[in-house]
């Protein structure tokens, strides 16, 4: 076993596109575990929990990048740098010899770039405060990808946008459609009458893949940050993205989606939604389902609910209980709400921070998830294996053609895999091959994830399906 680590000095990329880098040399024959990260703190401690030399990677600071391989050989490290290099696209020259200019390296020169009215951040937490006020001065509006940023400056960033007729989405926003543009993690859906406010990435996500499926396309989707409904944060941009959704003629409906708000922040958020004079539908996980809120929106549009799709296995699980194996923390806290207190039932978000530590989010690299389904394969404790497979723009290429394998195995062990697939058919996995694949290898495949929840609870004997 041989480690490579290289540090590239003030080399930096943001942490989608390091999260995407880092699942590609996994997929390397040889390759143990490799990280591609900057050179902040916290990366220096997963690197010295990992079991790299400190000495080789001590030098990089948070605008160094650093790429540390553990490998079989020095072939199977050498192929690993190589494709992490091609992930994160090398420049390369042009006939004449030239390279393309360098791209803008602070707000403002992006800003006068682009002549955009909004910036996606996507910086360590530490950094994206003054990065955001940067673009609030500048008059943008902000995406901000970036997690770890202290509720104060979160609530300061809010006031602060607020009193500039401007919205911040985040921190913590993962996913957004702006004027028919997905940012962040966002499904392939054709500008429509819809309008989303969103507390909640996977939650957008879902909604946006059952109106798809009804015909029915999504406008804008704003999302607000999973913290916007506390009541230290009271709703400032829910509030906020509501009344500009509300003064959007071609917006017919707008949907709230989260998990339940604190009181507080429930009173400003429905309060806002009375004042608007376009119809709003409340889509509060746990309290209802992401299908009921889709059947609601429909209503409000005059148009047929369709039967969401599904493609069912034959076959009794063994007996036993119901393991959920999520990427998507949303659709985790929705099948649980589902399922209810079944006995034995675990749950677990494999997108939390607990398993995403030094490992990209489970939406892009899928070994965690991995894991986890060969051990409940080999429980026989375990009869319903949950999980579900978002697809989307910056989601693995593939989830199908790796999650397959191991869904045959749960099967030939005699327990039932049941699949939420959340995509649509735009998406550039190709949702319908997916769902072929995996109910080919064995699995029940729902497009509602609530409908897949309750199939599963079926299959345990505890419900219908």
């Amino acid at each position: 076993m041989i480690e490579r680590v290289l540090v590239q000095r003030g080399r930096y990329f943001d942490s989608v596109r390091l999260m995407q880098a880092s699942a590609v040399p996994g997929a390397v024959p040889g390759v143990e575990r490799a990280l591609v990260a900057m050179g902040t703190e916290l990366n220096h401690t997963l690197l010295f929990d990992l079991g790299f030399e400190g000495a080789s990677f001590a030098v990089a600071g948070p605008h160094d990048l650093i790429v540390a391989i553990r490998a079989a050989d020095e072939a199977a490290a050498t192929a690993a740098i190589a494709a992490v290099e091609r992930a994160l696209g090398a420049p390369t020259a042009a006939a004449d010899g030239s390279f393309a200019a360098p791209p803008p390296r602070t707000i403002e020169g992006a800003a006068r770039a682009a002549g955009a009215n909004i910036a996606l951040i996507s910086v360590p937490g530490p950094h994206a405060f003054v990065e955001a006020i940067a673009a609030l001065e500048l008059g943008l509006s902000v995406m901000l990808f970036s997690d770890n940023v202290p509720v104060e400056q979160e609530i300061a960033l809010k006031a602060r946008a607020a009193r500039r007729d401007l919205l911040v989405m985040g921190p913590d926003c993962g996913t957004a459609i702006v004027g028919g543009v997905g940012l962040g993690f966002a499904n392939a859906v054709v500008p429509g009458p819809v309008g989303i406010v969103g507390a909640s990435g996977t939650g957008i996500q879902q909604l946006c893949c059952l109106l798809d499926d009804a015909g029915v396309g999504v406008g804008q989707a704003l999302g607000t940050g999973s913290r916007d409904l506390s009541d230290a944060v009271g709703g400032s941009s829910t509030v906020r993205a509501l009344q500009a959704l509300d003064g959007d003629p071609a917006i017919e409906v707008i949907v709230v989606v989260s998990k339940p708000p604190q009181p507080e922040a429930a009173r400003r958020v429905r309060e806002a939604a009375a004042a608007c004079s376009t119809p709003t539908v409340e889509a509060f996980v746990g309290v209802t389902t992401l299908e009921d809120a889709a059947a609601a929106t429909l209503g409000v549009l005059g148009r047929d609910v369709p039967e969401f799709g599904s493609r069912v296995a034959p076959g009794p699980a063994r007996p036993g209980a119901l393991r959920g194996l999520f990427s998507g923390g949303t659709l985790c806290a929705e099948a649980r709400a589902v399922a209810g207190d079944l006995p034995g039932m675990v749950m677990l978000d494999l997108g939390d921070d607990e398993y995403t530590s030094g490992r990209p989010h489970p939406m892009i690299d899928q070994r965690t998830r991995l894991e986890h389904l060969a051990d409940a394969a080999g429980d026989p404790a375990v009869g319903v294996v949950l999980l579900d497979v978002v697809l989307g723009y910056g989601a693995h290429s593939d989830p199908a053609a790796e999650l397959a394998p191991a869904v045959e195995e749960i099967v030939a062990a005699g327990a039932a895999a049941v699949v939420s697939l959340c995509g649509t058919r735009g998406d550039p996995q190709g949702r319908d091959c997916q769902a072929e694949v995996l109910h080919g290898a064995g699995a029940s495949v729902f497009g509602s994830n609530a409908a897949a929840a309750r199939h599963a609870v079926a299959l345990t004997g505890g419900g219908r399906s």
